[in-house]
């Protein structure tokens, strides 16, 4: 075993969940991003590994977003989240600031669907999903 796949095998155990295959490959093979993505022109940052349970500590996004992870974001407020309440899970935004889940809205079944659709749509910022039941 490699030391990324080490330290992403840490982090799972952390957050007790096991990252979706196409996410582990990115964090094994890329690590991180933090730039405009063309032609939407939107910012997309994703976050490094070692970054990852200080950022989901912040702002007690455990205890209002159960069973969430922050991978990143838009380099402000919205922050790109997996919701592991559903299986596979898919990707949401969520403001900082946001209560509940309530607030949280679909951006893609996964993280490579939102990589291949994000240089065309950006960040989806409609309405919030209802919560899964």
């Amino acid at each position: 075993m490699s030391s990324n796949d080490d330290q992403i095998a840490q982090a799972e155990r952390h957050f007790r969940v096991r990252f979706p295959e196409d996410y582990r490959h990115f964090l094994a093979t890329e690590g991180s991003m933090a730039r405009f993505v063309p032609p939407a022109d939107d910012f997309m940052a994703i976050h490094a590994l070692a970054e990852l349970v200080e950022l989901n500590e912040i702002g007690n996004f455990q205890e209002r977003f159960p069973r969430s992870l922050v991978i990143g974001g838009d380099g402000s407020r919205e922050m790109l989240t997996y919701d592991f309440r559903q299986d596979p899970p898919p990707m949401v935004l969520l403001d900082v600031s946001a209560e509940d889940w309530s607030s949280a809205i679909q951006q893609s079944t996964s993280f490579s669907a939102l990589l291949e659709q994000f240089p065309e749509t950006g960040w989806k910022c409609d309405e919030p999903n209802p919560s899964p039941s």
